[in-house]
């Protein structure tokens, strides 16, 4: 008797993610991988991650000593895991752990999903896996990086990179987006948003780290998009445009315009776009067959432009969405 894709998905092994902590890791980034894939979640009804903290050496004191970190597997788990999630550098010009950076060389050559927070980028460089992609780090470490890797194509202007099998995040609160991104991947939107609810963190965050940059402070400081932004959402299914935008915020198009880059980094047609898609993507997950009708509640109009958005957000076809997230 064929399996339907319920008992197909419980007898697939979990994906195994193994986080290397290093001398000097910072606690929090390492709260966060602990959080968002350590933690069981048995309310999604979904099997979770085999998650593993693991170092090259039996104690490792964590950043400015504030304690010592024992116990944990050796890098052998690295060896097993599907994702790797490297140590992050206190100070990125002392060199990594050899042993660290051949653990990360391995995992490449494998095809394991190799992932960095903050300045854990420097590490992935260093273990040569960069060399050739995009990726990001904190802001105040660009200039930095840029000089030390120019191999690596630095975007330093985003809170996190997809490169193929290789992830970046810009700073450590960035590593909770890469994170729930990580998540929406592997299990679908639902799934993220129901991790960011437990953790009231929003399950996307627009724009980079650019609003996050040290710069004078205006002596009047733009409005928050926030009231508009609520409108929007409650109103996806109608055929709304950067102009009705402009009216609900009483502002005209070109301050709009100003506001979404300054405070979003995007601009308001591409976040009107990537709302829609974020709805469809839902609906699917939720067992809505017909495109036409997911395309109309969305506000993506037509089936066609709804496949064409998907792909171009997702990767994936309406199909393939739909056979990897849905019911």
């Amino acid at each position: 008797m064929p399996q339907d894709s319920s008992q197909a998905g419980a007898c697939r092994p979990p994906h195994r993610v193994a986080v290397i902590v290093g001398e000097g890791s910072n606690p929090f980034e390492l709260g966060v991988a602990t959080e968002i894939f350590g933690l069981r979640r048995p309310e999604l009804g979904i099997p979770w991650y085999d998650f593993a903290l693991c170092a090259a050496s039996p104690a490792v004191a964590v950043h400015a000593g504030f304690f010592t970190l024992s116990g944990v597997a050796g890098l052998d788990a690295a060896d097993a895991a599907d994702t790797v999630i490297v140590p992050n550098r206190p100070d990125p010009h002392v060199p990594a752990d050899p042993a660290v950076l051949a653990a990360i060389r391995r995992a490449a050559l494998r095809g394991a999903r190799l992932v960095s927070f903050c300045t854990g980028a420097f590490t992935l460089a260093a273990a040569g896996v960069l060399d050739g992609r995009r990726a990001t780090t904190h802001w105040r470490w660009a200039e930095s990086f840029a000089a030390r890797h120019p191999a690596v194509r630095l975007e330093p202007d985003v809170l996190f990179v997809e490169d193929g099998q290789v992830l970046t995040a810009a700073g450590s609160a960035a590593a909770l987006d890469l994170s729930l991104h990580l998540v929406r991947r592997d299990h679908g939107a639902e799934a993220a948003n129901a991790v960011s609810r437990r953790l009231v963190f929003a399950a996307h965050r627009d724009g980079g780290q650019r609003q996050f940059v040290e710069r004078p402070v205006p002596e009047v400081p733009d409005e928050s998009l926030a009231p508009v932004l609520d409108w929007v959402r409650e109103r996806l299914d109608r055929p709304l445009t950067v102009p009705d935008l402009a009216d609900r915020a009483a502002v005209s198009a070109a301050t709009l315009h100003r506001r979404f880059r300054a405070q979003l980094g995007t601009t308001p047609l591409a976040w009107l776009t990537g709302e829609r898609v974020a709805l469809a993507c839902r609906l699917m997950e939720r067992g809505e067959q017909r495109l036409d009708r997911v395309a109309r509640l969305s506000g993506l109009g037509t089936a066609a432009n709804l496949r064409t958005q998907l792909r171009r957000r997702t990767g994936l076809s309406p199909t393939a969405y739909r056979a990897r997230f849905g019911p």
